[in-house]
């Protein structure tokens, strides 16, 4: 892989790179064309990695289909995919690095998840490493994802670009994930209230303090067959927490939830 793409940018080509875990929906397209428009050869790497999840049962079942995935990259004209083994990405045994960075990790997906961005942080630096690629593409749905991603590029001092992709919705607007088959039907109809309830609590930021705005969108969780796990106003920047906000700065809630036993999680910049 890596001697065939730096030959490519030995002769000036431009590298874009795209890593996903498959089941492939019109969320990954997004990023895959985006990737186009700005690159001579865009690279999509498929690969369910084991150190980031937390939940076996989560791992066993995540949705694998290769064909498709294969079948949905040609249709679009992605230039390269990547398929690694789990021996390719973790030749030397099936464990994570250590890193810090700098408290992020440890909110929100960090907290309910622990060892969740080690992984994340682990495969994604082998991958940049296997690709070079010269911009990456990564979805703003997983935004605390995309925070993990540009700390490990300091991290690491890798030099090229990251770029954020807005969330893809379906029509009811539930964010697109690979997660989302495996919902039932009675679970398919409440989930577009999780971001029926974001807009909402946008809404109310206009003229509601952030604790109040909280406890009316935790209430009306609570009324749903939804299971809450959390849902919190953030500093975009630090992700910390905010229980006020500050002239100049930005905020997005983040939530996460339980329909069944399927985790959903989506965000959305308030103010």
């Amino acid at each position: 892989m890596l001697p065939y793409i730096l030959e490519q940018k030995k002769n000036g080509k431009k590298i874009g790179f795209v890593p996903t875990m498959g089941a492939l929906h019109k969320g990954h397209l997004s990023l895959i064309e985006a990737s186009q428009k700005e690159n001579d050869l865009t690279v999509c790497s498929i690969f369910v990695n084991p150190t980031q999840f937390n939940n076996p049962e989560d791992l066993e079942k995540y949705p694998r289909n290769d064909k498709e995935d294969i079948e949905k990259l040609e249709a679009i004209g992605c230039d390269i995919l990547y398929l690694p083994t789990a021996e390719d990405v973790y030749p030397g045994g099936m464990h994570s690095s250590e890193f810090d960075f700098g408290g992020i990790e440890n909110q929100m997906e960090g907290e309910c998840r622990p060892g969740h961005f080690n992984g994340v942080a682990t495969v994604v630096n082998r991958l940049f490493r296997v690709t070079s690629p010269d911009a990456a593409y990564f979805g703003e749905k997983d935004y605390q994802q995309l925070a993990i991603v540009r700390k490990l590029m300091e991290i690491e001092n890798f030099g090229f670009k990251l770029v954020g992709i807005p969330t893809f919705r379906e029509k009811d607007g539930l964010a697109m994930s690979s997660r989302n088959v495996r919902l039932s039907p009675e679970f398919r109809a409440e989930a577009p209230k999780i971001y029926q309830f974001l807009l909402k609590a946008k809404d109310l930021c206009q003229n509601q303090d952030f604790k109040t705005v909280q406890k009316t969108i935790q209430e009306d969780f609570s009324k749903t067959e939804l299971q809450l796990e959390y849902f919190k106003i953030c500093d975009q920047n630090t992700l910390v927490e905010a229980t006020s906000r500050e002239e100049g700065k930005n905020y997005r809630a983040f939530v996460a939830v339980f329909a069944g036993k399927i985790r959903l999680i989506d965000n959305l910049q308030i103010c």
